[in-house]
């Protein structure tokens, strides 16, 4: 382990933004399109449930947070609440989670480019944009802070934008849409293709949210974690309020849900039909950031972090704890930036393939890693005496609900023919985990207990 800890460089501000940058993406950008083809207006009270569903998800993580930091962050609480294989098992998950998403982005970008630009191939684009991010990781948690800063400032001022821009169309009348706040049930009703539908939805708004726990992943490396964590997890319902079900409501309201089709995303074409000149360029724009974003926050520096956790705890090679003179995890930011780099291999292959798969095994994979916060928390109230003065509401009830309804999201995912591969997958990837697990307990020869933050060098 190298001597050096993890440095303090991410202020207020920035776990802020980066709070609400986790949980603003593709999944909304363009997954919301194929939703509302699905599911009408009511895809809004989806999104209202999972989003109720991930605040007590935070709280329990915060609560955590509050009582006792340790490396790894929820991975860390996993291994001390529920054992060692259950800290391994949710930090190589939470990796295989972000590479494939970061992947997913990657891709996502490189189709971006080309409405601009159409020669320049997506491999291209996702080769770039992959050595961009790889670089700014490497130099500096303060300068990841500050990019990722103003990736989430351009999603925000965007989607405000939006939303006013909505309100105004509705208000005064401008625009060539056909808008009225009647659209949200005129076209035949609010649950147009019924409650089942919307319910099969659920698998894709799931994916929206993946991200908001990057805010336990920062703590180490938070300014005054104890007030700024609290502080972005008690914001998160104003932010899904706003961020979700604002600008859906605004959107289906201008347009009718009827014009919406998967593939394309719903502020594109809501703003192509409200008739502003440049419309489609702004989005655009905007969706790219907001992918640039993903990889970067979740696709290299989540990674990288829980990447240089399995050296700490044993449950890799040791070389993954070192971390460089400016408190970087290198050898973990190069691994998981070359293993994200299939992605780009991919996009030179197939380049159109694979981005619902890819996202409903990352739904499937984070549903584990938050329904293990979930239990760990249940087994931290039952075990702690001294609890943290921050707390989640109602538990243990809320637990229990939580955790019911990611049984039934896992259910939709099976119902749904064009998902259910990701349930195959995940029991491959469970086998992996196990066989895994042996070649560890073999290798180390040892039962590692959780590590506290201030004995894993962080600073």
């Amino acid at each position: 382990m190298g001597d050096e800890g993890y440095q303090r460089g991410l202020g207020t501000r920035q776990i802020q933004m980066l709070a609400i940058g986790g949980t603003i993406g593709t999944g909304l950008f363009l997954g919301a399109g194929a939703n509302i083809a699905k599911a009408g207006p009511s895809l809004v009270l989806t999104y209202a449930l999972a989003g109720l569903m991930l605040f007590f998800v935070m709280r329990a993580l915060g609560e955590l947070l509050t009582y006792r930091r340790t490396e790894g962050g929820f991975a860390g609480y996993a291994r001390e609440f529920l054992g060692p294989f259950w800290g391994y098992a949710t930090t190589w998950t939470y990796w295989v989670i972000w590479v494939t998403t970061g992947m997913a982005e990657l891709t996502a970008a490189g189709k971006y480019v080309q409405k601009w630009w159409p020669g320049v191939e997506q491999w291209q684009t996702a080769l770039v944009a992959l050595v961009v991010l790889f670089t700014v990781n490497l130099i500096s948690v303060k300068l990841f802070g500050e990019l990722e800063f103003w990736f989430a400032m351009i999603k925000v001022a965007a989607i405000v934008m939006m939303i006013l821009v909505g309100v105004g169309v509705l208000v005064f009348g401008f625009g060539d849409a056909d808008a009225g706040v009647s659209n949200l049930w005129v076209h035949g009703g609010f649950f147009p293709e019924g409650g089942s539908a919307m319910l099969l939805t659920m698998q894709m708004v799931v994916f929206a949210y993946l991200g908001v726990e990057l805010v336990g992943v920062t703590a180490s490396e938070a300014k005054d974690p104890e007030r700024n964590i609290p502080r972005a997890i008690n914001a998160l319902p104003v932010r899904f309020g706003l961020f979700y079900l604002g600008s859906l409501l605004v959107i289906l309201a201008v347009v009718p849900w009827t014009a919406f089709k998967g593939g394309a995303s719903p502020f594109v074409v809501a703003f192509e039909r409200i008739g502003i000149p440049g419309a489609g360029d702004i989005v655009n724009f905007v969706v790219l950031t907001a992918a640039l974003s993903s990889c970067n926050a979740g696709g290299l520096y989540s990674t990288s972090r829980m990447l240089r956790t399995t050296g700490v705890n044993g449950d890799g090679p040791r070389a993954l704890a070192r971390l460089n003179g400016r408190g970087v995890p290198l050898l973990a930011v190069f691994i998981s930036a070359l293993v994200m780099g299939v992605g780009v291999i991919v996009n030179a292959v197939a380049p159109d393939k694979a981005f619902a798969y890819i996202t409903s095994v990352s739904t499937g994979g984070i549903i584990l890693v938050w329904g293990v916060i979930v239990v760990a928390h249940l087994v931290y109230r039952r075990r702690v005496e001294v609890r943290a003065s921050y707390r989640m509401p109602w538990s243990p009830y809320s637990n229990w609900g939580v955790l019911g309804f990611f049984g039934f999201v896992v259910a939709t995912i099976a119902w749904d023919a064009d998902t259910r591969v990701a349930l195959y997958v995940m029991a491959g990837w469970v086998a992996v985990v196990l066989a895994g697990w042996g070649f560890v307990r073999r290798s180390s020869g040892r039962v590692v207990e959780p590590v506290p933050l201030e004995e894993s060098g962080v600073g």
